[in-house]
């Protein structure tokens, strides 16, 4: 805990962005036939907002990797046909290549998942390949039971209020509305203000640090 909190901590550096990732799945919906959506209406319950009957075709899943830099306000969200180690290297080759180019190193957290390992990188390119990448990522990870260090996951919250709290009826809706909501927050370059600090974590965590007895 203390180890993401430090890296929290840290002024900005271009040269070093903290970046956090995280993942969420979500489930796809397809209209009955006959059945599709209506369009806003004035003067009529939920006025504005696009009207949906209220069963639906499941039509699978998707998942969606989001990685924020939280000091920079800015986001990626990527959404794949399904969660796997080969899915995430590939988000963390395109972090290194696309997104972060002139960064000296990429400093990344996120929780332990089983996939977010530097193994996930051998699993999908060759060794030379893996290495390459790793060299430019510092790692950190949140502990057990501790996801909520992740900033990645504040900025998923307000992605479900504010863009996944709809139905989507394929993985390219899905993508179009997430490409959208992120390129809003960009332009607007929404940051996220962290406040707790390890001083805080020592005072209102006091079951988790050992008491010291200091007069022996």
């Amino acid at each position: 805990m203390e180890d993401v909190l430090a890296v929290y901590q840290r002024p900005y550096d271009p040269r070093y962005p903290v970046v956090c990732y995280d993942e969420k799945g979500k489930e796809l919906h397809a209209p009955f036939p006959g059945r599709d959506p209506l369009p806003p209406q004035p003067n009529t319950p939920q006025a504005g907002q696009v009207r949906q009957d209220y069963e639906y075709q499941r039509a699978g899943s998707a998942n969606l990797f989001l990685f924020c830099e939280p000091l920079r306000g800015w986001r990626r969200v990527a959404v794949t046909p399904q969660r796997t180690a080969q899915s995430f290297a590939r988000q963390l080759q395109q972090l290194v290549d696309e997104d972060y180019p002139q960064a000296e190193k990429i400093v990344l957290v996120g929780d332990n998942l089983n996939i977010h390992g530097k193994w996930s990188l051998y699993d999908e390119f060759d060794p030379a390949e893996a290495w390459r990448i790793i060299q430019k990522l510092e790692w950190h990870a949140t502990p057990e039971h501790g996801s909520w260090l992740n900033m990645a996951e504040i900025e998923l919250s307000a992605m479900g209020r504010q863009c996944l709290d709809q139905r989507f009826a394929d993985a390219d809706a899905l993508s179009q509305e997430s490409t959208a909501w992120t390129q809003e927050r960009n332009d607007r370059a929404v940051k996220i203000l962290w406040q707790f600090t390890a001083a805080d974590a020592r005072i209102r965590l006091r079951r988790l640090y050992p008491i010291i007895d200091t007069k022996t």
